[in-house]
Order: C-alpha cells, then structure tokens, then sequence
C-alpha cells in the first residue's frame, strides 16, 4: 500500500456552498485535461449526497461535454431496468440528462452479474480515467465497497457484492426507498484499486451522518474497516465537507485543489 498522504480539504457552511465549490474544482479540472487531450473519462457517484454538486456542475460553463465520455460507480441487481431507483436512472435525471456527454456508459441489467461486471470493466480499461466524482458511505464505503467485501488490493475491477446492513439502511435514510425490504440486497461496484487507479478523485461528503466516517477516512487506520481511509494512498484526492459533516479535528481550510 503507498504511504498515507493528506487530501486537500475544503470545508463549506451549507451543502451548497459545498456543492458548488465541488463542482467549480470539478470544472477547472476537467477544461484542463480538455485542453491538453483529446477526449475525457469520468466516473460518478449517483447518491442525493451528491445533487448539490452535479446540479452546479451541469451548469458550469464552457466545458465541452461531447468530448466526455460518462460512467458510474455502482447499481444494483434486481430492479426492473426502468426502477427510477438504479443508479443510472438517477444519474441520468440529475446529470446525463441536463448535458450532451459524447458517450454515457451505464451498467446494465444483464441477466449474469458477473458477465455484466466483465463487461463494463473491460469498457473502462480502454483507456485511463482522468476524472471521478465520489462519496463516503455511513459505513465508510466506497461505491458498494462495504467493509465486509472491501479489499485495497482486490484483483478485480468490477464485481459482485452483498450489501451490508449499515448501506441498505442508508438507502432507507437517504429517503431512496421506503423500507430496508426494498433495498437490494446485492450490487455491481468498481472496486478500489479501480476507484484508485483515476488522475484524479473529488470526494463530496455532507451531512452530520457523515461525520465519524470522515473522520475516520482521515484519521484511523487505512484498511477495510473503513474503505475510504484508502483514499489516503492517492496523491490527488480532493475533500468537500460541510459544517455537518466536517469532523473536531478540522479548522476551515482554503479551498481544495486536487
């Protein structure tokens, strides 16, 4: 595992402020890597942690969104494939709906999971990720990499998974369902290596349930009890907090860069 380095933090009073401030370093990053290649690769997160950021990043300007190519991180198995529940569905409404991407790629309903998560990691190992967009689970996941099926070093890209407790509730609280039975119970995910292995990350995280996963994300130990405390092993990882979530520790930080 690479040493633990310290992401850039920037702490905002309300999720729009955090929102916003996301997306605008989101923004820069991407007109960057546009003007110096061709063509860029982007994973999202699809999570109501994450509407603040995507709805001001769909309204930054002067981004050339054909020359973009769209993935997300994460859905589940089991919905009908037009479910307003699954993940593309909600990406789709909050953010590859509202601008022109060149390509959007979402995981799909294939009747074998495993086949389906071969399929969408050999779409993403065509060429590098430049760009991701993510969030920190309650329980500390990233994506769907739940502590009991995490692994830092895992030799997949993408796969099946059971969801524990802690996230499907999550899913009830976040107001995605109505009750834990309708949570799925299992999932396709990118797993952590693959999160990892991206130019850059631009983590979103808001809330007071948030809190003690940030904290320890940042300060415990790197291992799978809290998957996100991988994040320390990248060089560009850039976090946004708002006051809910921004953990004792912190005093307000200048904006992050990643």
């Amino acid at each position: 595992m690479t040493a633990s380095v310290t992401p850039s933090i920037a702490t905002s009073k309300t999720r729009d402020a955090m929102g916003r401030a996301a997306a605008a370093d989101v923004g820069v990053a991407l007109r960057d890597r546009l003007a110096r290649q061709s063509t860029a690769r982007m994973i999202f997160a699809a999570a109501p942690s994450q509407a603040e950021m995507l709805d001001a990043l769909a309204r930054e300007r002067d981004i050339d969104w054909r020359r973009v190519t769209a993935f997300h991180m994460d859905e589940y198995i089991g919905l009908p494939s037009g479910a307003p529940e699954r993940f593309g569905a909600w990406l789709t409404r909050h953010l590859f709906s509202r601008v022109a991407f060149g390509t959007v790629h979402l995981i799909g309903q294939e009747p074998d999971p495993d086949r389906e998560a071969a399929r969408y990691a050999a779409l993403l190992a065509e060429a590098p990720i430049d760009i991701i967009c993510l969030g920190i689970g309650v329980n500390g996941h990233l994506a769907f990499n739940d502590p009991p099926v995490a692994d830092l070093h895992d030799t997949k890209q993408v796969k099946v998974v059971e969801l524990d407790a802690i996230c499907r509730q999550q899913q009830v609280d976040d107001g995605c369902f109505p009750t834990l039975g309708h949570v799925p119970t299992h999932a396709i995910t990118l797993t952590i290596p693959r999160l990892l292995d991206a130019g850059q990350l631009f983590c979103v995280v808001p809330g007071a349930s948030k809190r003690t996963a940030v904290e320890r994300s940042l300060y415990g130990p790197i291992g799978t009890a809290c998957p996100a405390s991988a994040l320390r092993t990248h060089p560009r990882c850039a976090l946004y907090l708002d006051q809910d979530s921004t953990p004792p520790q912190l005093s307000p930080q200048t904006p992050a860069r990643a």
